[in-house]
């Protein structure tokens, strides 16, 4: 059975997307820092096979792809960062983390992936998702290096879905602020989080899975035809405006 590779996938959104694939009885190879998450993960989805490694480490991917099967079903890239600072605050070396931890390890992720992505096509797809955010479209204060970072990941899908078509498509999702650990600094305030929340049409923070969700169907050939897409999960925030 060809699998969906999942890095991030002890995260909450990487876990989300785990889950709703598997009850869409699909099987999975998840990838993540965290050993023991992984091991137990494993043991409560069944059909999971695992490696552990930091995706800043580049021979980490080989060898993700390469224990996951030589042919794949789907790659998710659930894998990010919150870095919230103004420009005169933010390091050289922050940017580049940024850089290197989503838009590098996704291209990494891909470049790796690719030959056993377009073996599991068969004669259907097989399906990519990639991971921004809100901010990249939006032009939030404070932003910059997280922003400039997952701008780079819109890009690159776009350039993927169409240079691996017809066979892999490549779609993007762009949350808004989610109740995740990595938000936890944002969202453990519950003042501050009912202020954000207010400022959705839809008034409440994103849950993880509601972009898990949208991350299995785009893997499955439910969405065969859908490719290039940055398709928001964001309570309205890109794109509504209740006030004013």
């Amino acid at each position: 059975m060809a699998r969906v590779l999942i890095y991030g996938g002890t995260g909450g959104i990487g876990l989300a997307t785990a889950r709703a694939l598997r009850a869409r009885d699909v099987a999975l190879h998840l990838v993540a820092r965290d050993a023991a998450g992984l091991e137990r993960a494993a043991s409560d989805l069944g059909e999971t096979t695992v490696t552990a490694g930091d995706v800043t480490d580049p021979s980490l991917f080989a060898l993700a792809t390469a224990a996951a099967g030589e042919a794949l079903a789907g790659l998710v890239f659930a894998v990010g960062s919150i870095t919230l600072k103004p420009i005169g605050r933010l390091s050289a070396q922050e940017i580049e983390a940024d850089f290197r931890l989503n838009a590098l390890g996704a291209f990494l992720a891909v470049q790796a992936a690719a030959p056993a992505l377009k073996a599991g096509a068969g004669e259907s797809t097989s399906g990519i998702v990639l991971f921004s955010t809100v901010a990249a479209a939006q032009g939030f204060s404070a932003h910059v290096s997280v922003a400039m970072a997952k701008g780079a990941v819109e890009g690159l899908a776009l350039s993927l879905a169409a240079e691996l078509s017809p066979s892999v498509r490549v779609n993007v999702i762009a949350p808004s602020l989610t109740r995740t650990n990595l938000a936890r600094p944002l969202t453990a305030n519950e003042t501050v989080a009912n202020g954000i929340a207010g400022m959705h049409a839809v008034p409440r923070l994103g849950t993880p899975e509601d972009a898990g969700a949208l991350a299995a169907f785009l893997v499955s050939d439910d969405a065969g035809w859908i490719t290039g897409q940055v398709i928001g999960v964001d309570g309205g925030r890109s794109s509504v405006r209740t006030k004013g």
